[in-house]
């Protein structure tokens, strides 16, 4: 059962899940793009249901989880990977554009979880992976709401595995460094250019290269594939710089 499915890290995860015998359940408004990748699952062997989805509509969840359940049964392993992400300075933030960050990407994963966590706690097996960010770690201007959304999600995320020890539900998080998904892809030039020369100031930019989706699926996939026994708490993942071959000796 995977959140965000329209594109980015979440439909790289629909398709890095399916290929290894997971049916996957795909998740988000844009259910155009998910039918698209669900049709290509298929294609390639797997089997893929596509429902609407909104995490920042309680109802939505409820649906989407009821829907998903029914065409294939309780769910083994659910990811949330549903966000948006918009670059402002904080105090220049109206404080409804701030509350829906945390709606989405803290509020929302908890939908997702009153949902989907009893029943794996009574099954006494599951996993839970959260797409968190690098920004928990080092925060980034221009993302005061994501960062602090961010935040949220990895305490509650904490709490939960401590609540959940023992029970066989494991609960993870991936923490991806820059990503080329769709979020922030629909910035104009300018704004672009302020973000990426704020993250240089503070030496957030050490190098141009970026993670792809796919990158960060692969972190998902090891996480849920680790054997029983073994509890892959958090995995960090970081784009590679260009590899500079070291100057001969003369």
């Amino acid at each position: 059962m995977i959140t965000g499915a329209s594109s980015g890290i979440g439909a790289a995860t629909a398709g890095v899940l399916a290929a290894a015998g997971h049916p996957v359940a795909l998740g988000a408004r844009r259910v155009d793009r998910c039918e698209e990748i669900a049709e290509a699952i298929v294609k390639d062997g797997g089997e893929a249901f596509v429902h609407p989805l909104d995490v920042a509509d309680s109802d939505s969840v409820r649906r989407f989880v009821a829907a998903a359940t029914g065409s294939f049964g309780a769910p083994e392993v659910v990811v949330s990977s549903a966000g948006d992400l918009s670059a402002e300075l904080i105090h220049g933030m109206d404080s409804e554009e701030f509350a829906a960050q945390l709606q989405v990407h803290l509020v929302g994963a908890h939908r997702l979880v009153s949902h989907v966590a009893p029943g794996m706690v009574e099954r006494g097996r599951g996993d839970l992976v959260f797409v968190s960010s690098d920004v928990v770690r080092a925060p980034r201007p221009r993302m005061g709401a994501y960062v602090a959304a961010k935040h949220g999600l990895e305490g509650m995320v904490r709490a939960m595995q401590m609540e959940l020890e023992g029970t066989g539900v494991r609960v993870s998080m991936v923490r991806p460094g820059p990503t080329m998904t769709g979020m922030g892809m629909g910035w104009d030039a300018r704004t672009t250019e302020l973000v990426l020369s704020d993250w240089a100031k503070w030496g957030l930019a050490r190098h141009p290269y970026f993670l792809r989706p796919e990158d960060v699926a692969a972190a998902v996939a090891a996480v849920v594939g680790a054997p029983r026994g073994t509890h892959l708490a958090l995995i960090e993942v970081q784009p590679e710089a260009a590899v500079t071959k070291p100057k001969e000796n003369r």
